[in-house]
Order: structure tokens, then sequence, then C-alpha cells
């Protein structure tokens, strides 16, 4: 098993020390499944749940935790991001939404944590713009898909 990089070797966490790794592209990529009532899912397709253009809003929400992930998870790093991209899939027979989250950066450390929390952002506020009207939504298969750039190079998700 790999050693954890955020403990040191007395086992007290730390802030890893990147100024020693070489800046290059690296991107990642999150997702998850958001299921609900099949009226819900025509609500936000139609356009008419009422609290407004729900895409749009849970984009916008991702984008910024994208962000903003090292004031949220502890030890994270604060990043100059250059792109990241939020895309929802409505599936009306299964009355779900994939979303997923891109995020791409020129760094000395990825952006996981930074597609991870975009994708997890946009899915609550998926569920707070239509709460109202379907309290039982699940958000599942939250994961990291696919990552590339660093030392450890290219990871995709079977």
């Amino acid at each position: 098993m790999s050693k954890l990089t955020h403990l040191d070797s007395a086992g007290h966490a730390h802030m890893v020390d990147v100024s020693g790794k070489e800046t290059t592209d690296r991107s990642a990529t999150a997702e998850a499944v958001i299921h609900m009532k099949p009226e819900t899912l025509a609500l936000i397709i139609e356009g008419k749940a009422k609290k407004g253009d729900v895409f749009a809003t849970a984009r916008i929400a991702g984008i910024m935790a994208a962000k903003r992930t090292h004031e949220l998870i502890p030890l994270c790093h604060p990043l100059m991001l250059s792109k990241v991209s939020i895309d929802f899939a409505p599936d009306t027979r299964a009355a779900t939404i994939k979303v997923s989250a891109m995020v791409k950066v020129e760094g000395k450390t990825g952006v996981e944590m930074e597609a991870l929390t975009a994708c997890s952002v946009a899915c609550l506020t998926l569920y707070d713009m239509c709460k109202a009207v379907d309290r039982g939504m699940t958000i599942t298969d939250f994961r990291l898909v696919e990552k590339s750039g660093g030392k450890s190079g290219h990871y995709k998700a079977e």
C-alpha cells in the first residue's frame, strides 16, 4: 500500500510540499447520478421549476465550488484553474440526471478534489432547487472517472 501523502512520519496531518514538482497540464473528471420522480425531471427539462433555470444555477454552483475547493477541503492547495465545465445528461426513461464535472489546470498538483467538489455541489444544487416537489431524490454513483497529468499519470475508472 502507498504511503498517505497528507500524513508525516509521526502521523500528523500536513499540507504536501509541491514546490519540487514539475508544472504539467492536469485534468480530472468526476460524475454522479441524481435520481428523481419523472415529474421532477420534466419540470427541470421544461424550465418550469419555481426557483428558475435549474441547470444554469447548478452549473454556476459547480464552477464556483471548484474554484473554492481549497477553502472547503483541508490541506488542498489553492489553484489557478484554467477550465471548469459542468454537464448534465438527463435520462427520461430512468428519471435521472448524470452530472459530470471536468477541471483543468497547468500546475504542480492535481485537480481531482476540484472535480469531485464541483460535481457534488452541482448535484446538491439540483436537489436544493427541486426539493419542494421531490424530497426523495437520491445522489448515487459519485466518483472520479478520469484524471491525467502529474507523476502518477493517467487514471480511468472501469
